[in-house]
Order: C-alpha cells, then sequence, then structure tokens
C-alpha cells in the first residue's frame, strides 16, 4: 500500500478534501461542510468509483490544525500533523495540493531534498527562477510531477479521436473564466495535450489584466488565443477549426479529470519515474510565465526559449 500524505490550503482550492476522498474510496458527512458546494456532490454521484487500489492519503498537513482535522475526517484521512516535514519517513510521496506558485518552491523543497516523490498541484511556478528550480530538480533524477488535471479532461480525449476528421489544423481558440495565474494554466494545459505538447516558440499578451487575451505561437506555425476573462458566465471551452471542419470542447466532468490525474501520478510511483514527461510542463510553465511578462511589458512580444 503507497501511504500519501496531502498539503493544503490556499484560498479558493479545495483539493486537500475531494483529491484525498477519491484516493481514500469515501468520504464522511463533515465533507458537506467542506466550503465547496460542488465537491460533496460530484463525489456522491460517483461514490460507486471512489478509490484507487494500492494507494491511501494516510497523513494531511494545512496551516490551520482545525481545518487539518476537518479534512482527515471528511476524507478518512487517519494522521494529522502539526509541522508538514513530520510526513517526511512516513509517507511514500506527497501531494501538494495549493495552487499558490509563489509558495511552492519553499514547501516542497524539503520533500524533494529528502527524495520523497511529489505531485505538485498547478501552476508549478510563476517567476522564472523558481521554474528553473525545479528543472534542475528534475535533471537530478527527483520524481517532481505537476499539471493541470484538464490534461486528463475526457472531453478532449474524445475530440482528439477526431482530429484527421478536421483537416489540416489553422487555429485554436480557448476561453475560461477567472484569472491568467491560476486558470490560464488550466487552458494551457487542455490546448497543448489535445495538440500532442507542441513546443510554444512565442507568447503575447495583447489585453489587459482582468481580461486576458493571450496569443500562442507554436514552432510548427500553428496559433492559438487564449482568453481569461474575471466577469463572464463560468466555462471552460475549447475550439478548433480545421479546413474541413472544426470541433467545441466543452469541459465540465471535474471527476473524471481529477482521478485520472491521481491515478497517473501513482503509477508513476509504481514506476519510479513520472509518466508526464517534465519537460510538457515546463513548455507551458514557460508559456503561462512568458504572457505574465508580456503583460507587464505592455503587450510586448516575449520569444520562449
Amino acid at each position: 500500500m503507497l501511504k500519501l500524505g496531502i498539503i493544503g490550503m490556499s484560498e479558493g482550492n479545495g483539493h486537500p478534501y475531494s483529491w484525498s476522498a477519491i484516493i481514500n474510496g469515501g468520504f464522511r458527512k463533515e465533507m458537506a461542510a467542506c466550503g465547496f458546494a460542488g465537491i460533496p456532490l460530484y463525489l456522491e454521484a460517483n461514490s460507486d468509483t471512489l478509490g484507487i487500489d494500492g494507494a491511501q492519503v494516510t497523513h494531511v498537513w494545512t496551516q490551520d490544525r482545525k481545518l487539518s482535522e476537518h479534512i482527515a475526517r471528511a476524507s478518512l484521512i487517519e494522521n494529522v500533523v502539526d509541522k508538514a516535514e513530520e510526513m517526511i519517513g512516513q509517507v511514500d510521496a506527497v501531494l501538494l495540493a495549493r495552487d499558490d506558485p509563489e509558495n511552492h518552491v519553499a514547501m516542497a523543497r524539503p520533500f524533494i531534498d529528502a527524495d520523497v516523490p511529489i505531485f505538485i498541484d498547478k501552476p508549478l511556478a510563476i517567476i522564472r527562477e523558481d521554474l528553473a528550480y525545479f528543472v534542475e530538480q528534475n535533471k537530478k533524477g527527483k520524481l517532481i510531477m505537476s499539471c493541470s488535471s484538464m490534461r486528463y479532461a475526457g472531453e478532449c480525449r474524445t475530440v482528439k479521436t477526431e482530429l484527421a476528421s478536421l483537416g489540416e489544423l489553422q487555429l485554436a481558440t480557448v476561453v475560461g473564466k477567472k484569472d491568467w495565474i491560476k486558470y490560464g494554466v488550466h487552458m494551457l494545459e487542455a490546448l497543448f495535450a489535445l495538440l500532442d505538447d507542441p513546443k510554444a516558440v512565442s507568447v503575447q499578451h495583447v489585453s489587459e489584466s482582468g481580461k486576458d487575451i493571450v496569443l500562442v505561437k507554436f514552432e510548427n506555425g500553428f496559433l492559438a488565443t487564449v482568453h481569461l476573462f474575471m466577469d463572464i458566465a463560468p466555462t471552460f471551452q475549447l475550439s478548433l477549426f480545421g479546413c474541413d471542419d472544426w470541433r467545441l470542447v466543452e469541459i465540465k466532468n471535474s471527476y473524471s479529470m481529477f482521478k485520472e490525474n491521481l491515478t497517473e501520478f501513482i503509477r508513476s510511483l509504481r514506476q519510479s519515474e513520472s509518466r508526464l514527461d517534465f519537460a510538457k510542463t515546463e513548455n507551458i510553465i514557460g508559456t503561462l510565465i512568458g504572457a505574465k511578462e508580456s503583460l507587464e511589458c505592455g503587450g510586448e512580444v516575449i520569444e520562449l526559449m
């Protein structure tokens, strides 16, 4: 049995509750008070498929002991620790289930230094120095996996089987709600995975914060625009346009992509290496950071190395 530790929470992110319940195979009535209305709904709707064989979240830490205890009760976690580092030696791997990238290096470093495999919630980093740290650690052979679960969205995988019928692809447009840093990475992950992770060569932010419009150019000449607006109706959608046909993808099934993502990390642990090539993560996070830099430079085109 693989023993996992989970670290949370950051504002607006309920993954310590949901991911733990998905892995552990159930939840208690306390889940109703987790603060995220959708989580108990999709857990209940998928209760017959909860659980990942051979793995268990056994330890939890958050910045608030009472919150940690509530997560533990709700998600069937046996142990609450007062310091995240106490998990070292007690777990086989760690899920860093916080989406505040400015804290990821500091929170991940003790586990990486101790050779504890780690999954880090998106976005991995939002400054180049932090991304460079993770790239270096990956090159040293540390097992680090990080992505948005939208990489595993079933809706995208269905359309992926139909790409040949669209003819030569000309354009992709991607639309989502909320901010570029935490939600732009979702849309980039879905797009890049659908296209088999082409190399991004330049990025330009052509709008303003809160109304993010980003142009991405790929090595093969393909162009995509990514739109993240704070004040639109909630949506995650992607449109692909080819010479012969087009497809609209609407991503709605959070539970399915979360479970597949967690399953892939656990498979990686059993194989002692990440099943997701870290170069793909570096490509996406480099694009995310480049768009941020473009906005800060008044819409300048940022060449990606």
